[in-house]
């Protein structure tokens, strides 16, 4: 079992009610990585349909909105499902995680077949502009691709879920300060898939720290929503290496906006995602959970 099957693994408590188990080696500082959470809510919602909800042939999800309500922490995750609206082409979901009693996290995610999907199709001309590096995935799994370098993220015992993913950069540094384009793969040599879309989409360097300076920070940045626009299904067997360009539009007033592309080896769109998150200071991160709990 990979670590990533072993960090998502769900069991079934009712036939809408499922748990999971937040683990300590995917968070950021103490609280779980928000696209490690989002991951999670990806295996309910994959299990649901492939159990409870089998009959609608429905196992790919194709969009997901995820608002985190709370600081999440380890530990056991209840996940509650109401079933919104089942539909001949799409189904959607209501999911809501909860921890000793607070709800913590909710999402609404919508599931269809993109197996039997059908309708006009037409090629808009997409590309990511600049252009980032080519690459030879087979030099850069030793680290010798001409153009691109395997890299640490900085404070790795802090971003504990950072580590858990190798990270590649251009060896000439990125075409602009508000963007990252990056090559990730899994350091435990597992394949990503589609459940792991929303922690892919998570793992970008922290853009904003080229733009403090010493006197600032140091910060952390809570994600207080997150979005999946999934385009395409990745092999069941999932694929070594996938390709990011993430982009921040605005910081002001201690929130920022980030913009994901994520593609496959083949150059292929996969998932745009969108987040909305903050800018505090990193001793919110770890500072003792405010009884009652009524904000991050």
């Amino acid at each position: 079992m990979s670590f990533w099957e072993k960090a998502t693994t769900v069991e079934k408590v009712d036939s809408k009610t499922y748990s999971c188990n937040l683990l300590d080696d995917w968070t950021i500082g103490t609280v779980p990585n928000g696209g490690y959470v989002t991951g999670c809510i990806l295996q309910v919602v994959f299990t649901h349909f492939s159990t409870a909800l089998a009959k609608q042939n429905q196992p790919h999800t194709i969009a997901l909105h995820v608002e985190f309500l709370r600081r999440t922490q380890i530990g056991l995750a209840i996940f509650k499902i109401d079933e919104v609206k089942l539909g001949r082409q799409t189904s959607i979901v209501h999911v809501r995680m909860s921890q000793e009693g607070r709800e913590e996290v909710i999402a609404y995610v919508t599931n269809s077949n993109m197996d039997t999907e059908e309708g006009l199709t037409f090629d808009t001309g997409y590309s990511l502009r600049p252009p980032p590096p080519p690459v030879d995935l087979e030099k850069l799994q030793e680290d010798k691709d001409e153009n691109w370098s395997r890299q640490e993220i900085p404070f790795p015992k802090f971003r504990k879920a950072s580590a858990r993913v190798q990270w590649h950069f251009p060896r000439k540094g990125q075409a602009m300060k508000s963007l990252a384009d990056e090559w990730l793969c899994f350091t435990d040599g597992s394949n990503f898939t589609n459940t792991s879309l929303g922690f892919v989409a998570d793992m970008f360097p922290q853009i904003i720290e080229s733009y403090r300076d010493q006197s600032q920070g140091p910060f952390w940045y809570p994600t207080l929503l997150l979005n999946l626009d999934i385009k395409k299904v990745l092999p069941p067997e999932g694929v070594k290496w996938l390709a990011l360009r993430v982009q921040l539009k605005k910081i002001k007033n201690g929130r920022m906006d980030l913009e994901v592309h994520i593609h496959d080896a083949e150059g292929d769109l996969v998932c745009l995602s969108h987040h909305v998150g903050f800018v505090v200071d990193a001793a919110r991160n770890l500072a003792e959970r405010r009884k009652p709990d009524t904000k991050l």
